[in-house]
């Protein structure tokens, strides 16, 4: 039976039907600083906690509940001859029911406040009391949920307490929270440290999903309490929910595109681009990119790193589109891309902004640096140097192919992705899939070296000019002469660009 509850809260939401519905059912309720005024002010019978304690809180509200008369009650087991003795001998009662939110560390380590102000939003009291309640939680309903308070009351109205089985599953509940708190906690702290001795992380659901990668999978799309990031500040404007396969397709497509200061759209298939260019206007960079590829675009991803307008979104509503993404759109755009109502329609105002990239292998998790460096250093290792317009080709191939699965080519003419092969275990049948789809590119992007010369015996097939990649095999000379024997340029960068 619930008798004595102690309520300290930050988000006081629900929380005078709550304790309303408590006083009708005669439970004593103590409480701390704001929780106490609140409930005060609003005309209910309540206890301040430093009347329990016979200790004044202190340290401006940093110690309030940090004491044995509040974990004594807290913590005894009921069924423990001694734990009762040892209460009744300190004149501690038993508390049945605690109920506690936390500082709102998560919110306030993304804004924009001093270091020395997040610190002060790292709960102490509230997590220990809910810690006490959890592993009492026999005999200590604890509830660090507002979306649980109705639901407690209509168990309480319906059986007159409540039963182990959601006992325990709220104590499930707080320590899956205060550990994704101290995590983020973690995180904060140890900011130049990207690889502590144990990877904690800390995110929140955000949304259940229909399904995974097929129909058979179930999933759910979390996001960081930790930090801020495009996949977390979108804005859905139009369209169905959306999907595991379109938030990871979208993540890549807005990658692609923020690679670039100049006009760029992207279009995406299946994860990786099938069509990436730039353009003197946003319909010109779509149109472009569409044309890349007309057949795969179909049913995929586009983004587009400026604010589409009218004249663009009427292009994009010609075929079939699963998700629009860019910065922002005109009203008139908006209003044509709505027309198809199942397009999903995504505003991402802010860039990409992960350090890291995570990937769970059975049992265990990878964990690595984003692969945010495109070269080291361009190097001419050919008779035969590229023209400028050539090189910025190179460049922007080289760009492209950082988001194709290896093995992972390109074909690029004037400032568009012609070509693309990848995911191949063969570099050459990557090659020969970009060049036979490019049919005349100008120059070619590889993620990394040649083994052998081959591609460059295929690409001097197509009238390739200049190819761009990393360097390092132990038959690069092979590589090298091919394309003086075919008066082809050739750019090492020194960095390779493996996706897999």
């Amino acid at each position: 039976m619930i008798n004595r509850a102690l309520i300290s809260v930050y988000n006081k939401e629900g929380l005078l039907e709550l304790c309303s519905f408590l006083v009708d059912k005669d439970v004593e309720i103590i409480s701390t600083g704001g929780t106490y005024r609140f409930l005060k002010d609003n005309n209910l019978p309540v206890t301040e906690v430093s009347e329990i304690t016979g200790f004044p809180e202190m340290l401006n509200g940093r110690v309030k509940t940090l004491h044995p008369k509040i974990h004594g009650g807290i913590l005894a087991l009921r069924e423990n001859s001694e734990h009762m003795e040892a209460l009744a001998a300190k004149n501690i009662s038993t508390i049945d029911m605690v109920v506690v939110n936390l500082y709102p560390f998560f919110d306030k380590v993304t804004s924009d406040i001093a270091f020395e102000e997040k610190i002060e939003f790292i709960d102490i009291g509230g997590p220990t009391m809910l810690r006490s309640s959890a592993k009492n939680f026999k005999d200590v309903v604890v509830i660090s949920d507002v979306k649980d308070y109705a639901p407690i009351m209509e168990e309480i109205k319906s059986n007159g307490d409540v039963s182990f089985e959601t006992r325990k599953r709220l104590a499930g509940k707080v320590f899956n929270l205060t550990s994704a708190y101290d995590a983020s906690i973690s995180s904060f702290l140890l900011d130049n440290e990207p690889y502590p001795e144990y990877y904690t992380i800390s995110y929140r659901k955000a949304m259940e999903l229909r399904y995974g990668e097929n129909p058979h999978q179930t999933a759910a799309y979390y996001t960081s309490t930790t930090r801020n990031g495009a996949m977390k500040n979108f804005e859905v404007l139009n369209g169905k929910e959306l999907s595991y396969n379109n938030l990871k397709d979208l993540d890549v497509a807005w990658k692609v595109v923020c690679e670039f200061d100049e006009i760029a759209c992207c279009g995406l298939k299946h994860n990786s681009p099938c069509g990436v260019a730039l353009g003197s206007t946003v319909a010109d960079a779509y149109i472009k990119a569409y044309e890349c590829d007309p057949t795969s675009i179909f049913g995929g991803i586009v983004a587009v790193n400026r604010k589409i307008d009218k004249i663009t979104a009427e292009e994009m509503v010609k075929t079939f589109l699963e998700v629009v993404a860019a910065p922002d759109y005109d009203e008139a755009a908006l209003e044509v891309l709505r027309t198809k109502k199942n397009l999903r329609v995504i505003k991402c105002p802010v860039p990409p902004s992960d350090e890291q990239y995570m990937v769970s292998i059975d049992g265990g998790l990878l964990v690595q640096q984003e692969d945010k460096q495109l070269i080291d250093s361009l190097t001419v290792v050919t008779e035969k140097a590229p023209e400028e317009n050539d090189m910025e080709d190179l460049i922007f191939g080289m760009k492209v192919v950082k988001y194709v699965k290896s093995n992972a080519i390109v074909v690029v003419k004037n400032k568009m992705a012609v070509g693309i092969g990848g995911g191949q275990v063969n570099r050459i049948w990557a090659a020969a899939q970009a060049l036979d789809r490019a049919k005349d590119g100008t120059v070619l992007a590889s993620d990394a070296f040649f083994p052998f010369n081959d591609v460059v015996e295929e690409a001097a097939k197509y009238g390739v000019k200049a190819i761009i990649q990393p360097g390092g095999s132990i038959r690069d000379k092979d590589s090298i002469e091919a394309c003086n024997k075919h008066n082809m340029a050739m750019v090492f960068t020194g960095i390779r660009h493996f996706k897999h």
